[in-house]
């Protein structure tokens, strides 16, 4: 013998019907401090200050690499001088 039973309720009518807890306020108030909070360290990261954490050291190493390279340039061979 089968016995079929189709329930027709609502999320929130079968959590009562079994006696489960209704989560939903706690859910809502988690969801909005943890929004509060991405929104605070948004605010407070403007672009110098995520170069600074992404690359300590990129932005003085590129400095070094266009120094090198400018005194590569300024240090090349001219025409006349017998370098080739």
């Amino acid at each position: 013998m089968k016995i079929t039973v189709n329930v027709d309720c609502t999320p929130e009518e079968a959590r009562a019907f079994l006696g489960l807890p209704d989560v939903q306020p706690l859910q809502e108030a988690v969801m909005a401090q943890m929004q509060e909070r991405v929104m605070n360290s948004l605010n407070a990261m403007d672009p110098e200050s995520l170069l600074k954490t992404w690359a300590p050291l990129g932005l003085q190493s590129m400095e070094q690499i266009q120094r090198f390279f400018l005194s590569q340039f300024t240090t090349g061979t001219t025409p006349g001088n017998g370098k080739k």
